[in-house]
C-alpha cells in the first residue's frame, strides 16, 4: 500500500506567526506527565526580501525529560526551497524536507526549547511549512496520543506477515489515522514451542524473528520516517510498535500467543504444574521483560521492554479440534484454567515489580459446544481484563453451499439456521459471562465461492457451489480492500440481508460474502446495543488506503 501523507497545513496569522502549536497531551494529563514525544514546533518568518527570506523554527518541549534525539519532516509551498540552513541538519529536497540535530548534538531541554534558523527562496507567496511533523505527529500537537473518547473496547489485530506479505506497514495504522481510533492492537502471533516454552527463531514455519525484531525498516516504512540503523538491537515491527505507541500513548499493545497454526503445542505446555510455569515464565520473560534472544545481531536483554502491555490467548482450541497437528486432551479444559491463573499470577507479580498493570485477555470461540469441551468460564473470566469472541467464518468454503460468514440474526432463508452473533453471545450469557467483558470479533475480509447457480432469488445465496473463488492470498478468502473494487465495478451487484448486518456481491457464478462500511456499522451499533465491551478485528491490514472500515467502526462506536 503506498502511504498516504498526513494533510498538515498550517495557516500563517496576521503577525507572521505561521503556526502556534498547543501541548498534545491525555485530557487528564499535567505537563509534568507528559512524555517526550510530545514535542511541538512552531515557525516564524523574521525577513523577506525580494525572492528570499529567513525563517526560524523553534522545537518546544513541555515533558520533564530532556529529548535528544528529534525528526521533523515537511515540504514548502510552490517554488520554495531551503538553500542554507544552521545549527540543525537539512536532508531531502523541498517536497519532503527532513531535519534533525546538529552533529554535535542538540538537546531540546525538559519544559525548554531549542531553535535554529534557515534561508530560503520564496515565488512571491507563502512560506509556510507544509504537511509538518515532530518525531511523526503533527506539529501543533494535533492528532494521535488522545485515543477514542467512546469508552468501548477497539482491538484490531496486526500480523507478523502484514508488512512483507501483505504491504500493510506498522505506518500504515497512522496514515489511514486507524491508531488514533484503536484502543489495543494485538501482535499476531507469538509460537509456543514442542519445548513448552514461548518461542523465537527464524526457522520457517515455526518463527519469523526477522519480521518481528530483525528487519532494518526504511524510513519511508517507519512511523516517524526515521530509519532502523542496522546495529540497533530492536528492528522490525516490535520497533516500530514502541514508535506507535509513543506517537499514541493510549494504545495498548499485546501480544497474541498460538492462532490457528501456532497452537500445536498448548496442550502440552500446559499439562502440569511445573510445565505450566515454565511455558508462562518464558514468555513474561520473552514480551513483557523484553529479553529477546540475539538473532543476526538484534535483541539481547531487555531490548524489547516496553513493547508490549500484557499477553493475549489464542489457543484454537483447548479440548476440541483446530488445526489438525494440535494435540487435544479431554483435560485440557480444567488444563487451560489453570494455565490463565498461572499467566495472571506471574503477569501480576511482575506488576507489582514495575508497578503497572499487564492485560491478559483470550480469543474464545463461536459454538457453545467448544465452550463446554474446553472452557470453565465461571472459574476463568475474573482472570480476563476481557476476552474477544469470534464472529465470523460462520460459514466459508469448507462448505459446498453459500452462506453468510458473519451474520448478527439467522437469516429468515437459511436453510440451516445454526449459526449467528445472537446465538453465540447467547452461549456466553448462558454460560454467566458479563456482556461488559466480551468484545465481538468482526472481518475485514470475506468468504467466497465460484460456480454459484442464481437460484429462485437470482443472488446466488443459499445455493451450492463448485468450489471456492479465486483469492488474492488464498482461494476462497479475500481482503475487503480488494473485494471493495470489485463491488465498485459493473460485474458485481451488490445485495444486503440489514437486520442481519451482511453484504454480498454476486456476478453470475461467483458470491464473497463480506462486511462494508455499511455492514460494519451495523455489527458494531449491534455490539453497543447488547452491552458488549467493544470490537476486534481480524485483521487491520484488509482494510484499505482509507481506513474506511476503521472508520465505521469507529463512528458506530462513538454514536
Amino acid at each position: 500500500m503506498r502511504a498516504r501523507r498526513l494533510s498538515n497545513r498550517l495557516a500563517a496569522t496576521v503577525a507572521g506567526l505561521l503556526f502556534v502549536l498547543p501541548v498534545s497531551i491525555a485530557p487528564s494529563a499535567s505537563a509534568e506527565e507528559t512524555g517526550p514525544s510530545n514535542l511541538t514546533v512552531t515557525y516564524v518568518e523574521s525577513a523577506r526580501w525580494n525572492t528570499g527570506y529567513t525563517g526560524e523554527i523553534t522545537v518546544h518541549n513541555p515533558s520533564n525529560t530532556p529529548v535528544e534525539d528529534w525528526t521533523i519532516t515537511f515540504s514548502l509551498p510552490g517554488d520554495g526551497r531551503i538553500h542554507q540552513l544552521w545549527n540543525a541538519t537539512l536532508s531531502g529536497t523541498p517536497e519532503g524536507y527532513t531535519i534533525t540535530p546538529p552533529h554535535w548534538g542538540a538537546d531540546v531541554p525538559a519544559g525548554g526549547s531549542y531553535s535554529f534558523g534557515f534561508n530560503g527562496l520564496h515565488s512571491g507567496g507563502a512560506t509556510e511549512p507544509v504537511d509538518c511533523l515532530v518525531n511523526g505527529l503533527a506539529c501543533d500537537g494535533t492528532g494521535g496520543g488522545r485515543g477514542p473518547s467512546h469508552g468501548s473496547h477497539s482491538v484490531a489485530y496486526y500480523t507478523q506477515w502484514s508488512a512483507e506479505e501483505r504491504d500493510y506497514h506498522v505506518r500504515d495504522l497512522v496514515d489511514t489515522d486507524s491508531a488514533a481510533k484503536l484502543t489495543h492492537i494485538n501482535y499476531a502471533f507469538g509460537n509456543v514451542g514442542a519445548d513448552g516454552e514461548c518461542l523465537m527463531t527464524d526457522e520457517p514455519g515455526l518463527g519469523d524473528a526477522l519480521a518481528d525484531y530483525g528487519r532494518a525498516v526504511p524510513a519511508e516504512e517507519s512511523v516517524d520516517g526515521v530509519a532502523d540503523h542496522p546495529d540497533q538491537d530492536l528492528r522490525g515491527n516490535f520497533n516500530q510498535l514502541r514508535k506507535l505507541k509513543e506517537m499514541y500513548p493510549h494504545l495498548v499493545v499485546n501480544i497474541s500467543l498460538g492462532g490457528w497454526n501456532w497452537s500445536r503445542d498448548f496442550s502440552d505446555a500446559a499439562l502440569t504444574e511445573e510445565s505450566r510455569r515454565k511455558l508462562v515464565s518464558s514468555c513474561v520473560d520473552m514480551y513483557l521483560r523484553g529479553d529477546l534472544p540475539e538473532i543476526d545481531g538484534a535483541g539481547g536483554e531487555g531490548a524489547a521492554y516496553g513493547v508490549f502491555d500484557g499477553i493475549d490467548l489464542d489457543w484454537e482450541w483447548p479440548g476440541s479440534d483446530g488445526n489438525p497437528h494440535n494435540t487435544v486432551r479431554p483435560e485440557d479444559k480444567e488444563n487451560y484454567t489453570a494455565l490463565v491463573r498461572e499467566f495472571r499470577d506471574q503477569m501480576d507479580a511482575l506488576g507489582e515489580e514495575t508497578d503497572r498493570h499487564y492485560e491478559l485477555t483470550a480469543f474464545l470461540p463461536a459454538g457453545g459446544w467448544r465452550l463446554d469441551a474446553g472452557y470453565e468460564l465461571d472459574e476463568l473470566m475474573p482472570a480476563f481484563d476481557f476476552v474477544t469472541v469470534q464472529g465470523y467464518d460462520y460459514h466459508g468454503t469448507w462448505e459446498s453451499v453459500t452462506n453468510h460468514q458473519s451474520n448478527l440474526v439467522v437469516d429468515a432463508r437459511d436453510p440451516e439456521p445454526v449459526i449467528s452473533s445472537e446465538i453465540v453471545l447467547d452461549a456466553y450469557l448462558d454460560r454467566g459471562v458479563d456482556p461488559a467483558k466480551i468484545v465481538l470479533g468482526v472481518p475485514f475480509y470475506g468468504q467466497g465461492w465460484t460456480g454459484v447457480e442464481p437460484g429462485p432469488d437470482g443472488d446466488g445465496l443459499f445455493q451450492p457451489a463448485t468450489g471456492p473463488a479465486e483469492g488474492t492470498y488464498a482461494a476462497g478468502t479475500e481482503d475487503w480492500r480488494v473485494l471493495a473494487e470489485k463491488a465498485a465495478s459493473e460485474e458485481f451487484a451488490l445485495f444486503r440481508n440489514d437486520e442481519a448486518g451482511t453484504a454480498w456481491i454476486y456476478d453470475g457464478r461467483t458470491l464473497w460474502t463480506y462486511d462494508d462500511p455499511t455492514a460494519m456499522a451495523q455489527k458494531t451499533a449491534w455490539a453497543r446495543e447488547q452491552g458488549l465491551g467493544g470490537v476486534m478485528i481480524w485483521s487491520i491490514d484488509g482494510d484499505d488506503a482509507d481506513g474506511s472500515l476503521m472508520s465505521a467502526v469507529h463512528t458506530a462506536l462513538s454514536g
